[in-house]
């Protein structure tokens, strides 16, 4: 694989504004593809398969695992996977563009390990707990049990802030997003 063939990975707790920050810098830089990632879940709202999500099945999902046919994948929630499939990345790269990575941690961690080169990792970081759980429950979407399981989730994912290329605090968004398109501009330059 030539060494050109960059990855941009942002990642973050769930409610730190990672999509809010992806998509400006979708609209930024035009050299940039959104990663479309594999997911076991239902649709959300609005979400359509193959522009959101690919929404498979839990039993295709293994099988893509089987045949290696990932470039990472996680069980993120009980019974819930997510995965970006290594033909993702492929056809963005045959496109001449490169490939945004809108991931969890660990998905992020481990895409880092195997493209240490030609990987850029940019870690969201919340102003604290609380303010993430507030962000979370504005958006309507979660059982008190889910919102639990997010909260706890993001308390662990941030103890891994430090393993990132670059990170931006997220207490303001317009600042976020200004930061994100500073370093990102560097990375392409590169």
């Amino acid at each position: 694989m030539p060494i050109s063939n960059k990855i941009l990975i942002i990642t973050a707790p769930s409610g730190a504004g990672k999509t809010s920050i992806t998509h400006r810098l979708m609209h930024t830089f035009t050299q940039l593809a959104f990663s479309v990632s594999a997911a076991t879940r239902q649709a959300r709202g609005n979400e359509q398969h193959g522009k959101d999500y690919y929404f498979i099945s839990p039993d295709d999902f293994k099988k893509h695992i089987q045949h290696n046919e990932f470039v990472e994948w996680e069980m993120v929630y009980e019974g819930k996977y997510y995965g970006t499939l290594k033909s993702e990345l492929q056809r963005i790269w045959d496109a001449g563009k490169i490939p945004v990575l809108d991931i969890d941690v660990k998905g992020a961690i481990h895409v880092k390990q195997q493209y240490p080169d030609t990987a850029l990792t940019i870690f969201i970081v919340p102003p604290s707990v609380d303010v993430l759980k507030k962000r979370l429950e504005s958006r309507g979407t979660e059982t008190t049990e889910s919102l639990a399981a997010r909260v706890n989730k993001a308390s662990y994912e941030i103890s891994f802030k430090d393993h990132f290329d670059k990170q931006i605090l997220n207490d303001n968004l317009e600042h976020a997003c200004e930061a994100a398109i500073t370093i990102v501009q560097a990375f392409l330059a590169k």
